[in-house]
């Protein structure tokens, strides 16, 4: 997933790490300690059980091959050194995305979703609808989801513009 979203959706290199967003109340089941971090300041290793057993020569892979080495049953948020960067979101403070979390819990088993910013590399971040629906018709999304509206791409008229927008931001 986290090879996916890179190359598909944020257009970036393949090995850059997303976060977690994180039901506050099962924080403690993936990580080693139990923290409130709702604006993803806190580094957390996550817990050993979660973790996969690594080849014997891991250490010596070269940084690429250890990236797409299974490291946990959370592979898209667990950095190499089997860190992830979390936020942890609270029923009182954010109810709408946690009920959304709480949701995919209900039919993954998972209170955990991939976390990241809205836009592709190098672009500024969305900032309005307009933004938004730009953004989700340029790149490889299949749904985007604003408020009560969901779109679905292949229900979507065909984008027609054709300016070469990859170019339009200078890549970092």
């Amino acid at each position: 997933m986290q090879k996916k979203l890179n190359l598909k959706i944020k257009y970036r290199e393949s090995f850059r790490p997303f976060a977690p967003s994180i039901l506050e109340e099962d924080s403690s089941e993936f990580f080693d300690k139990k923290v409130i971090s709702p604006y993803m300041l806190e580094v957390q290793p996550i817990k050993e059980g979660r973790r996969k057993k690594l080849p014997e020569n891991y250490l010596s892979l070269p940084l690429r091959d250890k990236l797409y080495s299974l490291r946990s049953d959370v592979p898209a948020i667990t950095h190499v050194d089997f860190t992830a960067r979390i936020q942890t979101v609270s029923k009182k403070t954010n109810p709408e995305y946690w009920n959304l979390i709480k949701a995919f819990k209900s039919k993954t088993g998972y209170g955990m979703v991939v976390n990241t910013s809205f836009n592709v590399r190098g672009e500024p971040i969305v900032c309005t609808p307009e933004d938004a629906y730009r953004c989700f018709m340029r790149t490889e999304m299949d749904y985007l989801v604003m408020g009560r509206y969901v779109f679905d791409k292949s229900q979507q008229p065909e984008w027609k513009d054709t300016d070469n927008w990859k170019a339009e931001y200078v890549l970092d």
